[in-house]
């Protein structure tokens, strides 16, 4: 009898649970589909984590076209997640200046995006997510392309090979990174390493969108956005007056670097697709 009593009561059990999880299934969150289905579209199926012996290719033209087309998908995918970024905070103004309540997800989403780049969203109104709106945008592919060659000798430097550092960050915890041969003594500063080049490219980006070196850079293309035209890599390198000790001779050798390197900056592929 006891054992019957037993029986009945764990099938009870069961079917409580089964039944909890069929209504966790059918009721899932809307916005976790969305969260899932994002990061498939925008998956970056080229990441790499090792660089090719650019210096062994003799002929110039295939060197640059090479280099090009190495980053080219890290870059793409990383001004793919910041877009993203962008269009949900263009929402999230809309539903404030139509008065909606956003929900947990949105406000969790929100919270993490003022984190990564570095803005305290102290309370939701329009002039705050506008100015976080200034530093959630995508960077020209032509500058990324032109500043990485420059700083890596089109990816022949020992910080390109060794860390997958193609835009001369720098870290300052020792151990960190790769010590420079060439750093001033009494300097403690390090130059990053890298897992992946896409981690690199992240890195570079959330720089330039985050940090107040670079203030010029968003000021210029926000600028350029309230006018409905569209940032190109002519008008922002002005906003990298700080990311170089050399500063206006800096701003001039990249702009030198896309006038000479233009017909190696275009996308084959989009190319293709447009005709």
């Amino acid at each position: 009898m006891k054992t019957g009593k037993i029986g009945l009561f764990t099938i009870a059990i069961g079917l409580v649970v089964a039944l909890i999880l069929l209504v966790r299934l059918v009721f899932v969150p809307s916005s976790q589909q969305q969260v899932k289905t994002l990061a498939k579209a925008i998956k970056n199926t080229e990441i790499a984590s090792v660089v090719p012996d650019f210096g062994a290719i003799k002929v110039v033209s295939d060197k640059k076209t090479a280099f090009f087309e190495f980053l080219r998908p890290s870059i793409k995918h990383q001004n793919a997640i910041i877009q993203d970024e962008r269009n949900f905070l263009i929402s999230i103004k809309n539903q404030v200046n139509n008065g909606k309540t956003l929900t947990e997800a949105d406000e969790f989403r929100l919270q993490q995006i003022s984190e990564k780049y570095q803005y305290t969203l102290r309370s939701l109104t329009i002039t705050n997510i506008d100015i976080l709106l200034v530093r959630v945008d995508v960077i020209p592919e032509e500058m990324v392309l032109i500043q990485a060659a420059n700083e890596t000798g089109w990816g022949t430097s020992r910080f390109a090979r060794e860390g997958l550092n193609f835009f001369g960050q720098w870290c300052f915890r020792k151990g960190c990174g790769l010590v420079p041969q060439s750093r001033t003594q009494g300097l403690s500063h390090e130059v990053a390493l890298f897992k992946t080049v896409e981690d690199s490219v992240a890195s570079y980006m959330r720089n330039l969108n985050s940090n107040a070196a670079y203030s010029l850079l968003r000021s210029i293309r926000a600028d350029l956005r309230a006018q409905n035209k569209t940032p190109r890599a002519q008008d922002l390198v002005y906003g990298l007056i700080n990311y170089s000790e050399r500063q206006e001779a800096y701003i001039d050798e990249l702009l030198e670097m896309l006038r000479q390197n233009q017909r190696f900056l275009v996308d084959n592929n989009e190319k293709t697709t447009a005709v």
